[in-house]
């Protein structure tokens, strides 16, 4: 085995453990933020469904993605290790400066980038990335948009007394179940890279 592959096994692994802490910031920050968890109930929460995940999904979608993205002729090892590098960057630059970002979308537009560098824009297929690129910009949308009707309907809906706390407490469990099966969805993505 030569060293530079090595060093790709290398970079791979550095980026899981990336991929870890980045994503489990995301997804517990919700959950801490609106007071349900306490940040050790919130980490230990997300380690237990990141865990049951790798036994409910047997799926390997996103790393088919991914590994769509450049070309089949054009993947390199030089390609390979500039993808990573560029995706590791990425992924501390947005982790340092708080900005929510995907992994996974990291790992694409860094593939894609390190393809059209070694063989122009003729490298990549432009099918996933188009996919991924527009669901980058819908997803938030649509969750501002759905975030915006709730709001309001827990606003015009609520009166004093007994039922908005009956109601509050509902929405609490709403909100941990929702956020455990994401954190099983996003823990199904991380596996499979």
């Amino acid at each position: 085995m030569s060293l530079f592959l090595v060093v790709i096994i290398a970079l791979a692994l550095v980026f899981d453990y990336i991929n870890g802490f980045h994503d489990a910031a995301n997804s517990i920050a919700t959950i801490v933020s609106t007071k349900v968890l306490s940040p050790f109930q919130a980490v230990m929460w997300a380690a237990l469904f990141n865990f049951v995940a790798f036994f409910i999904f047997k799926d390997h979608g996103v790393a088919n993605t991914i590994a769509k993205t450049v070309k089949e002729e054009f993947i390199t090892l030089p390609v390979i290790m500039s993808g990573l590098i560029a995706a590791i960057s990425w992924n501390l630059v947005t982790w340092w400066f708080g900005i929510p970002s995907s992994s996974s979308h990291t790992l694409i537009g860094g593939f894609a980038g390190a393809a059209i560098a070694h063989a122009g824009f003729g490298g990549v297929n432009p099918e996933p990335i188009i996919k991924t690129a527009s669901f980058i910009v819908l997803a938030p949308l649509i969750g501002m948009i759905m975030a915006y009707i709730i709001s309001l309907w827990f606003i015009y809906s609520f009166r004093r007394g007994i039922v908005p706390k009956i109601i509050s407490l509902a929405v609490i469990m709403v909100v941990i179940i929702l956020l455990s099966t994401l954190r099983i969805s996003n823990g199904c993505c991380s596996q499979r890279y």
